[in-house]
């Protein structure tokens, strides 16, 4: 599906109050920006936000990050976010990548991974989110007891998610590869993705997974 760019989308999302600007200043001390030493948990690919704000609006207790990569998908986050009465979210427009310039080690309990882009040509095979490439990286960051969530509905992509996450020594925690008729959907919040998916009846897959 093509990114429709939003002309200003950038400059826009420069200005609002609630993305950070400059996260590498951050880096070791994201607890200050909260103000509490409350837990912190991140959203890579927050897209359009729903998600991550139903989590922030149901869980005051844990301060939440979320990162997009796109100034045009982040903005309709923030259009969404608007004046929400909860202060324990707040939005960077970032590239995975250089996580670790960003968060020091065992800085974050926990990762989700929401419906992320499958990079299907071979050649690709680094830029996906649950390549060991990346699984280094939030190991780096990730809290000792920490873990990772990730659904998506594209099973090639999950069945190389188990494969690089055996080659690097991570652990399930919980796995269904059809999340809607399993027991793990009680808590389960829905993407914009997932809602679509789930209407057209295809399974959603999910796995818990640890360090």
């Amino acid at each position: 599906m093509r990114l429709r760019n939003i002309t200003g989308s950038r400059e826009a999302v420069a200005k609002d109050r609630y993305v950070i600007i400059e996260p590498e200043k951050l880096k070791g001390i994201w607890h200050s920006k909260f103000g509490n030493n409350n837990p912190i948990h991140l959203e890579i690919g927050a897209g359009k936000g729903q998600f991550i704000m139903e989590l922030a609006n149901r869980n005051p207790n844990i301060n939440y990050i979320a990162i997009e990569r796109y100034s045009s998908v982040l903005l309709r986050a923030l259009e969404k976010r608007g004046e929400s009465g909860f202060d324990n979210l707040y939005f960077i427009r970032f590239d995975a990548e250089y996580l670790n310039t960003i968060f020091a080690e065992d800085e974050i309990e926990r990762i989700y991974l929401n419906f992320s882009d499958p990079w299907p040509k071979d050649r690709h095979v680094k830029r996906r989110l649950t390549s060991r490439n990346f699984l280094s990286k939030y190991e780096k960051c990730l809290k000792k007891d920490g873990e990772l969530i990730f659904k998506t509905d594209n099973r090639s992509l999950f069945d190389f998610s188990l494969e690089e996450l055996e080659a690097a020594k991570w652990s399930i925690k919980n796995i269904s590869y059809d999340l809607h008729k399993s027991e793990y959907v009680v808590d389960n919040i829905m993407t914009e993705y997932e809602e679509r998916f789930v209407s057209e009846g295809k399974p959603i897959h999910m796995m818990r997974i640890h360090r």
